[in-house]
């Protein structure tokens, strides 16, 4: 969260070298720096783990439909009334958060700190992320179109395949060799996916100042946005853990569900935008709301999981 206002900072004062087109070229630096991230990621899943988890179709069916179906009915619901009381591109900004697939390392991280179904949290985390790359294309097809905007769906899922799903698919294939490296040089590895975040999110801010955007963005709206990140978080927190309860979820499922479930990909979502909303100059707006919604969801999820833990201590004590 420093690293993201400390890159906007640096955006406002230097527009002209970080925008598409710049000195740095920033443009071709961030696709090869995503590609590096995913095939990591890629690297990262253990096939065991995704396979042990297979089995449990109740838990995954209904993080999926969290992911999914649930938030993009949050659009649908309130999408004009965001049309109505805020700029445009932050409007999409909104609806973009609620279509984006969930996170995988902060997923699975909080659901090993909460004790709960770890090998399903990892299979659903991976599964969100490849859905992700057809249904999020998808669902800005139909939002967008909904307001007369266009996109091409098929060239924008091709062009994320690349991007994520490939690199993904390589960094598995190439797990056998290079997974003891990894390993090793954990402590570098597990900072470049931030670094690249930071990258981007300074890219984008550099091609909304250069082209004036932000003239009509005040304080008051920011605050506005993240009170909204913050609501649509605890609505989705709390329905998910009430669904988890009524479906006889154990303690296990339910804080697999509850952190998988709820949780939007910074990591996947900043790419798949510049795909999906090419060069355009809003891009910085559009991004906005994820940008909020992310240190929020960690901070608030991190303390959740800790209850969830003593939860499940207090449990095993009893027994």
């Amino acid at each position: 969260m420093v690293g993201m206002v400390v890159a906007i900072a640096i955006a406002v004062l230097t527009p002209e070298w970080g925008k598409s087109g710049g000195i740095l070229h920033l443009d071709t630096v961030t696709i090869l720096g995503i590609a590096l991230v995913f095939f990591l990621h890629g690297l990262s899943l253990s096939p065991k783990a995704i396979i042990e988890g297979l089995s449990n179709w109740k838990l995954h069916l209904y993080v999926q439909s969290a992911t999914f179906v649930a938030y993009p009915l949050l659009w649908l619901i309130f999408g004009q009334g965001f049309m109505a009381y805020m700029p445009a591109a932050l409007a999409f900004g909104f609806c973009y958060l609620f279509v984006l697939p969930s996170t995988i390392s902060s997923s699975v991280a909080m659901t090993a700190i909460g004790k709960g179904n770890l090998p399903g949290a990892i299979f659903n985390a991976s599964l969100s992320s490849i859905l992700g790359v057809f249904i999020t294309p998808l669902l800005i097809q139909a939002f967008m179109g909904m307001e007369g905007a266009e996109l091409n769906l098929m060239d924008s899922v091709i062009s994320i395949s690349k991007m994520l799903l490939l690199p993904m698919i390589l960094g598995q294939l190439m797990r056998p060799v290079l997974l003891n490296w990894t390993q090793e040089h954990k402590s570098i590895v597990n900072k470049l996916d931030k670094y690249v975040i930071l990258l981007i999110v300074y890219s984008a801010f550099c091609d909304s100042i250069a082209h004036g955007i932000w003239s009509d963005f005040s304080p008051l709206l920011l605050l506005v946005s993240a009170l909204i990140c913050f609501a649509v978080l605890m609505v989705m927190v709390h329905s998910i853990q009430w669904g988890a309860k009524r479906l006889g979820f154990n303690h296990q499922d339910e804080v697999a569900a509850v952190f998988c479930g709820t949780k939007k990909t910074l990591a996947a979502g900043i790419p798949m935008a510049k795909v999906i909303f090419a060069h355009d100059p809003n891009l910085g707006m559009i991004l906005l709301p994820i940008m909020l919604y992310h240190p929020i969801q960690i901070f608030y999820c991190a303390v959740l999981a800790n209850k969830y833990a003593k939860v499940s201590l207090e449990a095993s004590e009893a027994k």
